[in-house]
């Protein structure tokens, strides 16, 4: 079992929109984010632990201005706060190992997918391409990304 933890070295090395979004609950602007428009196969791990959060096979367009997914890759890595912060009730994720912010989940995503919509910040993630993920540690996760 990978060591996924939140460390002193692994807060050092994010830039300060990275620190704000995962360590002080902030939001990058909308359309702003790397991944948004990401395309490529593979996975997205928490930009301070590494574990793994989502994969891209499913990722979704959802017209929102983040990048959205349907699930998380392992539900036991995402956990799910009530968030009662500007004046509306949401669901935060954060997780669960490097108890990183990721962003909100709400329950407006495609009805044949389970119908959750993970609307996660960039700055909160690194994508690990296919290519490289056996190499990086994520060979077991192979089989929930798409080979094209």
């Amino acid at each position: 079992m990978a060591d996924y933890r939140k460390t002193p070295e692994a807060l050092a090395r994010l830039t300060p929109e990275q620190f704000h979004i995962t360590q002080e609950s902030g939001t990058e602007r909308p359309g702003s984010g790397a991944y948004l428009h990401n395309t490529a196969p593979g996975i997205y791990v928490d930009v301070v632990s590494g574990e793994p959060l989502f994969a891209s096979s499913d990722k979704f367009e959802s017209g929102c201005g983040w990048p959205s997914f349907t699930k998380p890759i392992a539900p036991a890595h995402v956990n799910e706060l009530r968030d009662a912060t500007h004046g509306m009730i949401r669901t935060e994720v954060r997780s669960a190992h490097g108890d990183s912010h990721l962003g909100h989940v709400f329950p407006d995503g495609p009805r044949d997918r389970g119908g959750l919509r993970y609307c996660i910040n960039s700055a909160a993630l690194r994508f690990v391409h296919r290519d490289a993920m056996a190499a990086e540690g994520y060979g077991a996760y192979l089989d929930q990304v798409e080979t094209h």
